[in-house]
C-alpha cells in the first residue's frame, strides 16, 4: 500500500480521490439523461467532497505532482462544468421551441469552452502543491453551484428560460474574469 503515499504514484491516495470525483461526476451525467435531476445534483455535490478532499490529502501528505494538477482539471472538466451545463440544458431547454434550442445550444457551448479554457489557463500558471490566496475569476466549482442556484430558481421560483440563459452566459464570463475570489 506504499503507492497510496508515494509522490510518483498515478493512484496515490489524494488522485483516488479525484478519481471518486469523476466516478461522481459521469454517474451524474447519467442520471441526468434520465431526468433524475435531484440524484444527479446529490451525486455532483459528492464529487466536490472530493474535490476538497484530494487537494487536502495531497497537500497533508506532500502528494502534488503534474499527473494529479491534470487529473483534477479533468475531474472540474466532467463534474463542474459538463455536468451542470448538461443538467441546465436537460431540463430547462429540452422542451423549449427550436430557437430557443439553438440559443440555450450556443450558450451551452460557450460555457463549457468558458469553463475548459478557465481550466487550462489555471493548469498553465499552476505549480504543484502551491496555493494562491486568491483566485482570478470564478472557479468551476463554484460557477457549478452557481448553475445549480439557477436551477433551483427555474424549478422553485419560475425564472424564465431566457432568465436562465442569461445568468448561463454571465456566469460562464466571470469564469475568466478578472474577479477576485478567496481561496479557501
Amino acid at each position: 500500500m506504499h503507492f497510496l503515499y508515494n509522490a510518483k504514484s498515478h493512484y496515490n491516495l489524494a488522485n483516488l480521490i479525484t478519481m471518486g470525483n469523476i466516478s461522481f461526476g459521469m454517474m451524474a451525467i447519467y442520471f441526468t439523461t434520465q431526468h433524475n435531476f435531484v440524484l444527479a445534483i446529490v451525486l455532483a455535490w459528492m464529487g466536490g467532497v472530493c474535490d476538497i478532499f484530494d487537494g487536502k490529502m495531497a497537500r497533508k501528505h506532500n502528494l502534488s505532482n503534474e499527473f494529479g494538477v491534470q487529473l483534477d482539471s479533468f475531474a472540474d472538466f466532467l463534474s463542474f462544468v459538463l455536468m451542470p451545463t448538461f443538467l441546465i440544458f436537460e431540463a430547462v431547454f429540452d422542451s423549449g421551441s427550436n430557437l430557443m434550442l439553438i440559443l440555450a445550444g450556443a450558450g451551452s457551448i460557450y460555457y463549457v469552452i468558458s469553463g475548459l479554457r478557465r481550466l487550462i489557463q489555471f493548469n498553465i500558471e499552476a505549480d504543484p502543491g502551491e496555493v494562491d490566496k486568491y483566485f482570478t475569476g470564478v472557479p468551476t466549482p463554484v460557477g457549478a453551484i452557481l448553475l445549480w442556484l439557477v436551477y433551483l430558481a427555474f424549478v422553485y421560483l419560475n425564472l424564465p428560460p431566457f432568465g436562465v440563459l442569461a445568468l448561463m452566459l454571465t456566469i460562464g464570463y466571470l469564469l475568466n474574469s478578472n474577479v477576485k475570489v478567496p481561496h479557501p
